[in-house]
């Protein structure tokens, strides 16, 4: 056929071909440099896109989880219910309860006595929410955050309601929710992990946290969350040991890779790549942990603003600045646990410590987002994994009594990331035991968080044992109504 005709009927010609080709692989090579899995393959797809890809346009970047381990009680921080107090000694009307599932601490109870709170409320923001006296500096950021007083779950004890709000699943060996992010979105920051976990002990009564809960379950173990001790070495044999230099390490970690890539071609195993990746993360980490640790360059504004024990090392309050540099930094997910809100027994006492703990680092943690211009992109969120009864617990007093688990509602409050400021979501009945609007499961709450993360959360999946995993399992909607 005729060259001319060709290039006539194609509307090209060579100096056009070699321009249009020429831009379309400075294209390629440039999405390569800014992200490295784009070309990967393998098992670095997510139905489909490469890591590092969100499946639509983000509202944040990366999430902090302020996550209070024991479960604190609703009805004394963001749920007001005053006709408790009315009703103080009086037993729960069996209309209210329906026969719903108790635990076996309060189930053998012949009468479940209502008790109010302890603490006054007063509302405040734009939009009136009631906020309780323990939280006076979460009060102050009240048109900042947006506060969902409808969670509910199914777990009714610690370890799988703690498991479920971490991983989707009330059973363990499933990946956390950093991991499901770390595999879906990549690092920012190749000299830093996709997700760690910072750990703080309160002085109520604490129930554990274990490793199974920042776990990578069945994806590659480059997504398991990096914990960072509250020690002198932040993370555990990331130092050199002593009169080896940084070149004698660079030489040890090539020859091992070269080994381990021997062993690669043999077997196949996918977790021998991985070994070789966190090997190279720990070396870059080398020189990037020792920087983000160190508070000498922090202003006394935001010293004072966190408080002192921000200086303490493991407590809370360190804990929040560090996760703000964290996430200055580039982690896409930074989770902090912080023990002691099981208020079984003596909760007004107990309860108030606890507060003091955290109220015034979570409230400085968003404010100093907000002064950077980081809380636009970062998701902030604070709560725990079920709530607790409107009735008591044991003997009644009115200034000595403690709450069980009540799994059928609780509140939490999130900030930042694209979420609704100064808003209240949900609502509970007048005696604060069932939900009578807008109820939020924690799938519901997952598929949500990946969403303000740019994932679809019925697109993030893994194919494992033959079966398509995801984070929501098979449930799971977008809360629309708290999404600006």
């Amino acid at each position: 056929m005729d060259k001319d005709f060709i290039d006539n009927r194609m509307n090209v010609n060579r100096r056009h071909f070699l321009g249009k080709a020429a831009a379309g692989i400075g294209g390629i090579a440039l999405g390569s440099l800014l992200m490295p899995d784009l070309f990967k393959g393998g098992k670095g797809l997510t139905e489909g896109l490469p890591v590092g890809i969100p499946h639509f346009a983000p509202k944040a970047k990366r999430v902090i989880y302020l996550f209070q381990n024991g479960a604190p009680s609703q009805l004394e921080s963001f749920d007001y219910k005053p006709k408790l107090n009315t009703m103080a000694g009086q037993d729960l009307p069996e209309s209210i309860r329906k026969g719903q599932r108790l635990t076996g601490m309060t189930a053998g109870q012949s009468k479940f006595p209502l008790v109010g709170s302890y603490y006054d409320f007063k509302q405040y923001g734009k939009s009136g929410a009631w906020i309780s006296d323990l939280f006076p500096n979460i009060a102050k950021i009240a048109d900042d955050i947006c506060i969902v007083r409808s969670m509910n779950t199914e777990a009714i004890n610690h370890d799988p309601a703690l498991t479920f709000m971490q991983t989707g699943s009330q059973i363990g060996n499933r990946p956390s929710m950093g991991a499901w992010m770390s595999y879906g979105l990549g690092s920012e920051n190749q000299n830093l992990p996709a997700f760690t976990v910072l750990l703080s002990r309160g002085r109520g009564n604490g129930q554990g946290v274990y490793s199974k809960l920042w776990s990578n379950g069945f994806l590659d173990s480059t997504h398991q969350g990096v914990l960072f001790s509250s020690g002198e070495d932040p993370i555990l044999y990331l130092n050199d040991p002593d009169a080896m230099s940084r070149a004698s390490r660079r030489k040890m970690l090539d020859k091992l890779a070269e080994l381990n890539h021997m062993g690669f071609d043999k077997n196949g195993d996918p977790e021998v790549q991985a070994k070789v990746q966190q090997y190279e993360m720990a070396y870059r980490m080398q020189t990037a942990v020792p920087e983000l640790t160190d508070l000498s360059k922090e202003s006394d504004a935001t010293i004072k603003m966190y408080g002192p024990e921000c200086l303490v090392p493991g407590t809370y309050a360190a804990n929040a600045l560090l996760a703000r540099k964290l996430s200055e930094s580039g982690v896409r997910f930074v989770q902090l646990y912080h023990q002691g809100w099981d208020q079984h027994g003596n909760l007004p006492n107990e309860m108030a410590l606890q507060a003091e703990e955290v109220d015034r680092a979570s409230a400085a943690l968003v404010t100093d987002l907000k002064q950077r211009g980081m809380l636009d992109e970062t998701l902030v969120i604070w709560g725990g994994e079920f709530g607790r009864t409107n009735y008591c617990q044991g003997g009644f007093t009115e200034d000595n009594y403690g709450r069980d688990h009540h799994p059928r509602a609780y509140s939490i409050w999130m900030a930042g990331g694209g979420i609704k400021p100064g808003m209240v979501y949900g609502e509970t009945d007048e005696l604060g035991y069932n939900i009578i609007k807008d109820p939020v499961h924690v799938n519901d709450f997952h598929a949500t968080v990946l969403n303000q993360m740019g994932l679809d959360h019925e697109q993030l999946t893994y194919k494992h044992l033959g079966r398509r995993y995801r984070l929501t399992d098979v449930a799971g909607k977008v809360i629309n109504d708290i999404i600006s």
